[in-house]
């Protein structure tokens, strides 16, 4: 029996969001201005004799909290990401802080249902000069919040690696370097935020002029196609994007000179085992918020319009069915990773797929969520070749998820009788 553990990264354990910091910021950002909201209502109130204008800032106070439970997260996740003490880092503290949030959501939307029922048997007056302006703030600071917290992350495939006639070598997940006459070439996919398309830079001090320079791709089925380039600052750049899938032989052409390169589509993390599920808890706050204040506004105005004073409780109803559905979500999402659930099925069944195929059995694997985007797995192997642990974990190089993989490998029982 052989096992070994390999992390991606060296001995790293670091397995945070790629847009960590930024969603950290963008948090903060977010408790600044409802804590100034929150400060102006109170203050508002007290001094004007409004005693709905200081309930929505005490509300205002609870969204506030909810967004610093987010913001701790992610600060002490970043802290203590290299702790020891954090066999598997600190990923899931993102996940528990949404869990958490999930459970203040379902909370608030049973009071905000109980406190509906209550109006509906028996009906307070409705203060509508007051009431429906402090709706529509509270609706602009939410969507002042959805804006600043929302902005994605720039999203990148990575690609295989390089060999051929003329060797090119793998650098990083998406860059290739090329060793020519003239020296190094680097070939790169490139698609952060853009269509992908092919980029060239020569070695410094040699320009390669566009029409010295040409990409032919041929694709598993035979298909084929050309891609002439254009300069652009420092760097040739392809004409025509990348279709998609980025699985084919690139022939990069250089003056006389022609080199392969092999590009395989990776897989990466899909649906929860990608997703932030802090940013997610925060984002949901605020969207509850939005659509409360929306339901609100329209409850408002139908009741000053037509007397209907039991639409406010009939869309505070409403609110609280749409707050607990989001919120029994986000609950059942951020428990099955504190539980260590399967995050991505299709992706366990391509591990057993890319072991299996040469005959060899996956006798055990468990596959988990470390952090946002990244996966740990275990898997126990039996086979009746004389091949290594170092040889599986090549066959899952594709898997660019997999951030902490451990492989057992047994020689079946016919080939020790």
């Amino acid at each position: 029996m052989q096992t070994q553990t390999m992390p991606k990264a060296g001995h790293s354990h670091i397995f945070l969001g790629a847009d960590h910091d930024r969603s950290e910021q963008r948090t903060w950002w977010v408790i600044w201005l409802c804590g100034a909201m929150m400060v102006a209502e109170i203050l508002g109130g007290w001094l004007f004799g409004s005693i709905a204008l200081v309930a929505d800032g005490l509300h205002m106070s609870t969204h506030a909290g909810a967004m610093l439970l987010a913001a701790l997260a992610y600060r002490y996740a970043r802290r203590h990401a290299s702790d020891p003490r954090f066999s598997f880092g600190t990923g899931k503290l993102g996940d528990l802080a949404g869990f958490t949030s999930a459970i203040i959501l379902a909370i608030i939307a049973l009071l905000i249902g109980f406190e509906a029922v209550s109006r509906f048997l028996s009906p307070v007056p409705i203060h509508f000069a007051e009431a429906i302006p402090i709706a529509c703030l509270g609706l602009v600071v939410n969507i002042v919040s959805a804006l600043l917290l929302s902005g994605g992350h720039d999203h990148g495939h990575s690609h295989g690696h390089g060999h051929g006639h003329n060797h090119a070598h793998h650098d990083h997940d998406d860059e290739y370097i090329i060793p020519t006459s003239f020296g190094e070439v680097r070939l790169e996919v490139f698609e952060h935020g853009v269509p992908p398309h092919f980029r060239l830079r020569a070695a410094p001090g040699f320009d390669i002029s566009a029409d010295a320079a040409m990409i032919e791709t041929v694709r598993p089925n035979g298909a084929c196609q050309s891609f002439a380039f254009v300069a652009r600052d420092g760097y040739l750049e392809s004409v025509d994007e990348i279709p998609e899938p980025h699985e084919f032989t690139a022939s990069v052409k250089l003056f006389d000179q022609s080199y392969e390169v092999a590009f395989e589509e990776h897989e990466h993390a899909s649906g929860a085992a990608g997703r932030d599920n802090n940013m997610r808890a925060a984002v949901v706050h605020v969207a509850a918020d939005a659509a409360v204040s929306v339901l609100v506004i329209v409850g408002l105005l139908l009741a000053r319009a037509f007397g209907w004073l039991w639409m406010d409780p009939l869309v505070g109803i409403a609110g609280a069915a749409v707050i607990a559905s989001w919120a029994v979500g986000l609950i059942r999402d951020t428990g099955g990773i504190l539980l260590d659930m399967t995050p991505d099925r299709g992706m366990e069944q391509k591990l057993r797929d890319a072991i299996e195929r040469d005959g060899d059995e996956v006798a055990d694997l468990h596959l988990w969520r470390l952090g946002p985007g990244h996966l740990g797995a275990i898997l126990s192997v039996t086979t009746s070749s004389e091949r290594t642990a170092l040889h599986y974990r090549e066959r899952l190089g594709r898997f660019k998820s997999l951030s902490h993989l451990t492989i057992e490998v047994h020689e079946s029982r016919s080939q020790n009788s």
